[in-house]
């Protein structure tokens, strides 16, 4: 029989007299060298990589439920996903645990206990992605796995024109990629922000380079979308789109439309909000 009892201001469930807790974790990871988010056959991903580590800590077949499925070469610097358990272990041994596990392009910046009713997709109000553009004519080999590199003259203010249209509760079909199991195409953006950053810092040095850098906030996304919306505005950027055709491809909902898919790995998940 099922009951619950408090234990520090978080419900926790019994089940067959064992007790159940819920451990949310939040995420970093590099993705250069994994297939993406989403456990796969025959490929290593960030899920599966994690899943291993939490069944050598519990003993048990644990399964993480993401707030998204980030892409092969697509970074994170604020993944959420949480797991039910019966073990003992506290957040803070999780965290420390896990991180002594994992590779070093994986970490666990935190770790804490929720309601068994909390998912990490369905209760995000919100998620935001950076994307980041290098426009030097040498790219540094210090950004060449965090940038698309485009050596070339960009129109900064066309692409600000063009993503105004973006703004609000649209469908989104122009800019969803193949595949995407999504049942409607209708989303809401947000926020959308676009910069330039001069000798961006690294480590606390100074690069040589010149990064646009592009941020969406949205209440969830399709398959590709940012990259797909971030393609079209690199075409418009370089006038082989006018800024004023945007609208009209957002209205054609049509894929053809719409620019190309920008690179996966200039794409970094940087926050979700709950």
């Amino acid at each position: 029989m099922r009951g619950k009892t408090a234990r520090f201001g978080v419900i926790k469930y019994t089940s067959g007299g064992w007790n159940m807790s819920k451990i949310r974790l939040t995420i970093e990871y590099d993705g250069t060298g994994y297939a993406g988010w989403q456990v796969q056959p025959d490929a290593v991903t960030i899920q599966e990589v994690i899943e291993d580590a939490l069944g050598k800590m519990t003993g048990e077949k644990v399964r993480l439920a993401a707030a998204g499925r980030t892409d092969a070469g697509v970074h994170a610097l604020g993944q959420v996903a949480a797991f039910s358990t019966r073990s003992s272990h506290s957040p803070g041994v999780f965290l420390r645990a896990l991180n002594s596990m994992l590779p070093r392009d994986i970490r666990i910046s935190e770790a804490i206990e929720v309601e068994e009713g909390f998912h990490p997709r369905y209760d995000a109000r919100s998620k935001r992605y950076i994307y980041l553009i290098d426009l030097s004519e040498v790219q540094s080999p210090f950004l060449y796995r965090y940038a698309w590199h485009l050596p070339c003259s960009f129109d900064i203010s066309a692409i600000k024109e063009a993503s105004r249209c973006l703004l609000g509760r649209h469908d989104f079909s122009s800019f969803r990629g193949s595949g995407c199991g999504a049942k409607s195409p209708v989303r809401t953006i947000i926020s959308f922000d676009v910069g330039v950053i001069e000798n961006p810092v690294f480590l606390g040095l100074s690069l040589r380079g010149r990064l646009l850098r592009i941020g969406i906030e949205g209440d969830a996304f399709l398959r590709h979308m940012v990259r797909n919306i971030v393609g079209t505005l690199v075409e418009i950027g370089r006038g082989k789109i006018a800024p004023g055709e945007m609208s009209g491809i957002m209205k054609g909902a049509d894929r053809s439309l719409a620019g190309p898919t920008a690179p996966a790995r200039g794409l970094f998940l940087e926050r979700i909000e709950y």
